[in-house]
């Protein structure tokens, strides 16, 4: 596959270009500053399948109307330290980032917080509001069900979706951000793949005889595998009971896709968690996080094995230096239609 050419953009020039362009599609001020940063986010820390590149097809969905431009999100307390956020069909992003930051005060008060969402949307990565969370010296998970496109075991019909799943926990000089798809391959990367004319591995997608097939040009007709087989699906089941069954957000083929039907709301579930680690150990909880991550470091038979987040990291810090990176491809077709809605894009480098 060839190369992806990128942009690179200042990152407060990026997110207040993406709030205008949301902002004169009539998404209200506070959530369309909270999507542009989470897309922002995702960008500089190189998940561009993640960040502006998700942007036109948000904004489709905000004209045909399966994203609320101005929802009303309320908590409603279960106990002291669990509360349920109906997200009234707002983006994925505001919400988890609403969620995630509820979770996180009610831990710094009880020591452990939980919320459950119902009548979202796709919120794109689950590390960018578990970093929210590590950055607030917690241990977080971030769980969300998606549209149904993985078979089970023996299976060949989708029952459950991608089902990504994400933990965190701080560590000095970048926190351990762990984030992965459920199944053999991430819905995104398989999209990426698709535009790029690649070609996969078997082992990865089946048609519906079940025999393996590797030409991701005919995703629409196959069915993607559980990632390690019947493991892979228990987690995404795990997924499915905590972010679907509890929250009573939509329930397999309830979930709808983010490219499929514009115009309905997806109502996607997901569940957030942070944990005080300093109500467990006090002070002793970061020298056994740092004798952990030198134990995995120190591993390899040459040179230093990488931690998760690592890149992340890497990727931001660099961001932060030289501007975010975006597709150029991506970059073009936001310029399009901010042309088409009067809104002035930032000079790439600027």
């Amino acid at each position: 596959m060839a190369e992806t050419t990128m942009v690179r953009l200042e990152a407060s020039a990026l997110e207040r270009f993406g709030k205008a362009l949301l902002e004169r599609a009539g998404v209200s001020d506070v959530q369309a500053g909270t999507v542009s940063a989470n897309l922002a986010w995702n960008d500089a820390a190189g998940r561009h399948n993640h960040g502006f590149e998700r942007l036109p097809v948000l904004l489709d969905r905000v004209a045909a109307g399966g994203l609320a431009k101005a929802p009303i999100l309320q908590f409603d307390p279960v106990t002291d330290t669990m509360a349920r956020l109906d997200a009234d069909g707002a983006f994925g992003q505001h919400a988890g980032t609403l969620a995630m930051d509820h979770a996180c005060e009610v831990a710094e008060r009880h020591g452990i917080g939980v919320v459950g969402v119902a009548n979202s949307n796709f919120y794109g990565t689950g590390a960018a509001f578990v970093a929210r969370a590590t950055g607030r010296g917690m241990i977080a998970l971030a769980l969300s069900n998606s549209y149904p496109k993985v078979a089970a075991p023996g299976g060949a019909a989708p029952v459950l979706g991608t089902n990504p799943f994400a933990f965190g926990a701080p560590l000095a000089g970048g926190d351990l951000v762990v984030d992965f798809s459920t199944a053999a391959l991430a819905g995104s990367t398989l999209r990426a793949v698709t535009q790029a004319g690649g070609t996969l591995p078997e082992g990865m997608l089946v048609d519906a005889s079940g025999a393996p097939v590797t030409d991701p040009a005919r995703a629409d007709d196959t069915t993607l595998l559980p990632a390690a087989g019947g493991k892979g699906f228990g987690l995404a089941l795990m997924v499915e009971v905590f972010a679907g069954v509890l929250t009573g957000a939509g329930i397999g083929a309830g979930v709808g896709s983010l490219y499929g039907d514009l115009a309905r709301p997806s109502d996607n579930g997901h569940l957030f968690l942070a944990l005080d680690p300093a109500r467990w150990l006090g002070p002793d909880f970061a020298p056994r996080m740092e004798t952990l991550a030198d134990m995995v470091r120190a591993s390899a038979p040459e040179g230093v094995v990488r931690l998760p987040g690592a890149a992340r990291w890497a990727a931001i810090d660099d961001a932060a230096q030289n501007g975010v990176a975006v597709p150029a491809q991506s970059w073009a077709e936001l310029r399009r239609r901010a042309a088409d809605a009067g809104v002035t894009a930032p000079e790439v480098g600027a």
